[in-house]
């Protein structure tokens, strides 16, 4: 008895294949774009709306759309531009500061050595304390109340008297950079011991039986191998810190004389207490445009590295 082998089905395949095979992964996307959408694009299309609008809650009855308005106050304001300055000052000396304590830690850290588990807690723990109470704390540690860095930077004479630095305007930015830089350290570190521990072993044996020291070994092997990844962890650190008002709203609420604020504080401050959104929308517009400005840098540069 022979079994009969059935035709298949044509009516059941599909019509048109290729067009099917391109759009079955957006559909299992689409949950997750449709919350992305809802969630991050939608709020900043609104946001990016409210810089041409003039929206202030203190005066409710003058609204509507105002073109251009905030950006040419944006640019004709003094404290913007003394805004943008500190923001400068800010990101730079906060994120060389980590960038070179974080490497030189993960260094340390791929290292055998004993305690290294507990060095690597400690090291690490300043990334889980939340930024309000870093903040809080370094604001105390610089107070010569009931502080004791005022007098330790006294006996090194660094200040002729201990006094609270966060009230000179010359010095009261630094106050947050420290804090940031103890807060951010462990982010270079993290990354940049993990990069370290996929390098082969083998390049450092093979540089050392050429007669490469230490110093040569770090420049030709450990270098070129944690570029890729430099760059892309300098361009997140970046835009972390420059939008990372947390520790100057904390610790100087952008004073004495507003010495230490930043566009991301300042535009805090224009939204909530001046209740400005409109001006205070057109500033984050700017740094939108600015930190897009420098990914895009940066990502070229990185995409460079890995050919």
């Amino acid at each position: 008895m022979m079994l009969e082998v059935s035709p298949p089905d044509t009516a059941a395949a599909p019509r048109f294949p290729r067009l099917r095979a391109l759009l079955e992964p957006w559909v299992y996307l689409s949950p997750t774009l449709v919350l992305i959408a809802l969630f991050i694009f939608v709020p900043m299309a609104i946001g990016i709306s409210y810089a041409f609008q003039n929206i202030q809650l203190l005066n409710p009855s003058d609204t509507g759309w105002v073109g251009l308005d905030n950006f040419r106050t944006m640019f004709d304001d003094r404290h913007f531009y003394a805004a943008l300055r500190h923001t400068f000052n800010w990101t730079l000396t906060s994120l060389v500061l980590q960038f070179a304590l974080g490497l030189g830690l993960a260094l340390l850290l791929n290292r055998e050595f004993a305690g290294r588990g507990w060095v690597q807690a400690l090291v690490f723990l300043p990334w889980a304390v939340p930024a309000f109470l870093s903040g809080l704390t370094w604001a105390w540690l610089l107070n010569p109340v009931i502080g004791v860095l005022p007098y330790w930077l006294t006996d090194l004479h660094i200040i002729s008297e201990p006094y609270n630095i966060l009230s000179d305007p010359q010095l009261a930015l630094y106050g947050p950079v420290v804090a940031n830089v103890w807060f951010g350290i462990p982010f270079f570190a993290i990354t940049l011991l993990a990069a370290l521990q996929s390098i082969p072993k083998d390049l450092y044996e093979a540089a050392a039986m050429d007669g490469a020291s230490g110093w040569q070994q770090f420049c030709k092997v450990t270098l070129p191998f944690l570029a890729p990844m430099i760059a892309i962890t300098v361009m997140l650190r970046t835009i972390w810190i420059a939008n990372f008002a947390d520790l100057i709203v904390v610790m100087t609420d952008g004073g004495p004389a507003n010495s230490t604020s930043i566009l991301s504080s300042f535009i805090f401050t224009t939204a909530y207490r001046k209740l400005d959104f409109g001006y205070a929308s057109a500033m984050a517009v700017f740094l939108l445009v600015l930190m897009t400005l420098y990914a895009l840098v940066l990502l070229r540069i990185r995409h460079q590295l890995l050919k």
